[in-house]
């Protein structure tokens, strides 16, 4: 008793004993108590030095963007000659205010914790809005989603104004369109930056080598410019897995040392200009400048691009340690280098169109020039992973063609590789680049594209705030409030610039929006139509035992897309070819506006129609950071999670034969290997099982063996030998063959339709399914047991 009197005085007065006392402490015999104590010491000061080490590997990913803006920000905010020094001050203030306020506390502080399991992006911000309303615009939503681990949501009181709010946006489907609508304009914008960050950095960083060697024509920095990003696109399909590890000490160097250069800068050439951190300059800059002086703002707005591409970079990292590398490293780095240029620039008013390079020490230009170069190329490589990581997402949520993606590492699940948009950016960007051959008119067209991005990231942080957080609405008007009056005028200030460069995200942006919002409104019309022309149960019934056809052996998977009833393709086959197999699975590939599926509840399975029909549906889900390979691992996931249907079917007792038949929903790994290895014993089975079997109705759990061992050791009994002739069959017909149904539609307009839907369906989007990859390939489903089966929808 003494002893444990003495540590928890101890840790009573931790604060204010020093660490060697404690690590004395844990040198000294103690008792159990005291080992713990020691062992949550070591825990926390591990847990620190991991921290420590993620914050480092983020600067890498996620800031270099934002790093590399001091290359072109003072060139875009005075294009011309400075007129009066003030000037210099009044910018730096507003970069200064605008580092602080975007970056700092809106997205580190506050948009970071509205990461969806540490995923971020406009789409990460959707899919957790999907899941705490019904705004999901195709209807392929099932209650039993809910049930996942990975499906959190809260609930909230019926008069309370996130239930007013959530009913508010359920009401119309207009609104629902709307806010995807905004979702992919934000994306769009996210693709633009993924064309114009690499253009405008290393163009920016490649305009080093004019600045020694003045006599050089622009034209060979657009040259180096254009090998560098064909170089750098070229080697994406190795993926960031082989050279990330250079990525962040490259960083690090990189704010180490423009932190230094602007240290001495102010030292050696104007002091003063640390007055503006007083926001009166921000006052008289633009009392001053009149309206060139708030056009200007165009410019300061580049010194907070890449800040969008930290959210959408945030997958690999924990908030806390994005945070920490942030403030620590990022902040204070850039402030001292902007407030160096901005010394450099009081003395030295004629070279702002090269201050970066004309106020580095003579001594260390060239290091510097190296280390600026290998800046840039990780800048540029984090927003085209950025920009992979969201065409997956809006692939998966039915909103982008099909197109190859390719997982380049085995150890990080988010590192992807997309190669037709790999070759579409590079051919953009390079387009970009030696279009303008100018700084200038590139920054103005990506200060538009990440201005639309944040207002579009804003709008949805209300509802974020709203229905997710549930924050009172003061805070969430005084947060969309700052957010906005920023932005908008920000976005006031880039709207003068289109006709100068602005234009250029804008028609990106368009062109992209309009393939993916006719392909998803495709999409939509095609569920639609499956959904009213499915099968019904009567019909399947009437057919009778062998539905009426000749049941050849094997096993046929019908691939659908409705998750519920029997689509309309099974009909359309056997009314042309009266034949089917013995075994017919019905497959759902269904993606939810969820990070990650885990394994032991892809799979959902359920029965259709009697016993011996051997009909069956078997739903397969997936998050939108998951990859669906169809393979062999997939086909015997999907067959082991049958037979284990099965097997917990026949312990039931007083199942129906009808088509709302019972679904095989969450099991542990445990279970299911329990459940898949065990040889008929019932003990077996309960001893490792927490199981349950969802039904359309209720969640029906398998007990436990204390209150349940009868009941299953009875029903047992009873199916046994059912249970195992039926295994047995399905078995065979394994042996026999499996072939795979897909079906081939060609999706028209009706005659009737209006002349803009029938621009969409019959040109657009029929123009997009020819393009793309087939399901087949997507599914990679071999050739020799694939089966089309050709068919016309008249949405």
């Amino acid at each position: 008793m003494k002893m444990t009197s003495r540590i928890e005085m101890d840790e009573d007065n931790d604060n204010r004993g020093s660490m060697w006392d404690l690590d004395q402490k844990l040198d000294q015999p103690m008792d159990e108590e005291a080992g713990r104590l020691r062992n949550m010491y070591k825990e926390k000061k591990s847990s620190a030095l991991l921290l420590l080490r993620l914050a480092f590997q983020s600067l890498g990913v996620v800031y270099g963007d934002l790093g590399t803006s001091p290359l072109y920000v003072f060139y875009n905010t005075f294009p011309g000659k400075i007129e009066d020094p003030e000037d210099v001050v009044g910018a730096l203030s507003l970069i200064i205010y605008s580092l602080t306020l975007i970056p700092l506390l809106k997205y580190v502080f506050v948009v970071c914790k509205a990461n969806d399991n540490g995923q971020g992006g406009t789409f990460a911000l959707y899919s957790l809005l999907c899941r705490h309303a019904k705004i999901k615009t195709i209807p392929n939503q099932h209650r039993t989603d809910e049930e996942l681990t990975t499906y959190s949501r809260s609930t909230f009181h019926e008069q309370s104004f996130a239930a007013k709010t959530k009913r508010w946006l359920e009401r119309h489907v207009s609104r629902k369109n709307a806010l995807l609508i905004l979702v992919l304009v934000g994306t769009c914008m996210v693709i633009g930056d993924g064309i114009l960050t690499p253009a405008i950095s290393v163009l920016s960083a490649a305009g080093g080598i004019k600045v020694d060697h003045p006599s050089m024509s622009n034209g060979v920095v657009v040259v180096v410019a254009v090998v560098i990003l064909v170089g750098l696109f070229s080697l994406q399909h190795y993926g960031t897995d082989k050279v990330s590890w250079l990525f962040a000490p490259i960083v690090l160097v990189w704010f180490l040392v423009i932190g230094g250069i602007g240290i001495y800068n102010i030292w050696k050439y104007d002091s003063s200009v640390l007055k503006a951190f007083s926001p009166v300059y921000i006052y008289r800059y633009f009392r001053r400048g009149g309206k060139d002086g708030w056009t200007s703002l165009g410019g300061i707005m580049l010194s907070i691009t890449g800040t969008e591409a930290l959210f959408a970079d945030l997958s690999h990292f924990p908030v806390a340690a994005v945070q920490l590398a942030f403030t620590v490293v990022v902040f204070p780095c850039l402030l001292l280098a902007y407030s160096g240029q901005a010394a450099y620039l009081m003395s030295n008013r004629d070279h702002v169109v090269d201050a970066f390079y004309r106020s580095i020490p003579d001594s260390i230009y060239w290091p510097v020039f190296i280390i600026a170069t290998a800046a840039a190329i990780v800048a540029s490589q984090a927003t085209i992973t950025a920009t992979f990581s969201i065409i997956k997402q809006a692939l998966a949520l039915g909103c982008f063609p099909r197109v190859k993606v390719v997982h380049t590492s085995k150890k990080f699940l988010g590192q992807i590789y997309v190669p037709d948009i790999n070759w579409i950016l590079m051919i953009l960007c390079i387009a970009v680049t030696a279009g303008f051959k100018n700084q200038n008119q590139i920054g103005n067209a990506y200060g538009t594209a990440v201005v639309i991005v944040m207002l579009v990231t804003t709008l949805l942080m209300t509802l974020i705030m709203i229905l997710v957080w549930r924050c009172h609405w003061i805070l969430v008007l005084l947060f969309t409030g700052l957010s906005l009056v920023v932005e908008c005028t920000y976005f006031s200030a880039v709207l003068f610039k289109v006709d100068q460069g602005g234009w250029v995200p804008l028609v990106i942006a368009a062109a992209f929006l309009l393939i993916m919002y006719v392909w998803h409104y495709g999409t939509l019309k095609r569920y639609e139509f499956e959904m009213h022309s499915k099968v019904s149960m009567a019909w399947i019934l009437g057919l009778g035992p062998s539905l009426g056809l000749v049941r050849v052996p094997g096993i046929g998977l019908v691939y659908t897309e409705l998750a519920s009833g029997v689509p309309h393709i099974f009909s359309h086959f056997i009314t042309n070819l009266p034949a089917i197999h013995s075994v017919v699975v019905f497959v759902c590939v269904k993606y939810l506006p969820v990070y990650t599926v885990p394994e032991e509840e892809r799979f959902l399975v359920k029965r259709i129609g009697p016993k011996n029909f051997h009909m069956f549906r078997c739903v397969a889900r997936y998050g939108y950071k998951d990859l669906h390979k169809k393979d062999d691992e997939f086909e015997k996931k999907l067959f082991d999670s049958l037979f284990l249907f099965v097997r917990l079917e026949s312990m039931m007792e007083g199942c129906s034969d009808s088509d709302e038949y019972s679904l095989y929903g969450q099991q542990t790994e445990r279970s299911r290997e329990g459940l898949l290895n065990n040889n008929g014993n019932g003990n077996t089975i309960t001893s490792y099982a927490d199981t349950t079997i969802s039904s359309v109705d209720s969640i029906v759990p398998v007990k436990s063996p204390m209150q349940g061992s009868m009941t299953v050791r009875s029903s047992e009994h009873v199916s046994s030998q059912t249970e195992t002739d039926e295994l047995e069959f399905f078995n065979s017909c394994r042996d026999a063959g499996v072939v795979h149904i897909l079906g081939n539609t060609v999706v028209r307009a009706r005659r009737e339709s209006r002349f803009y839907k029938k621009i969409a369906i019959d040109y657009v989007y029929a123009f997009l399914r020819k393009i793309c990859r087939e399901h087949s390939v997507i599914f990679n489903v071999p050739h020799e047991s694939l089966l089309n089966v050709g068919q016309v929808f008249y949405v």
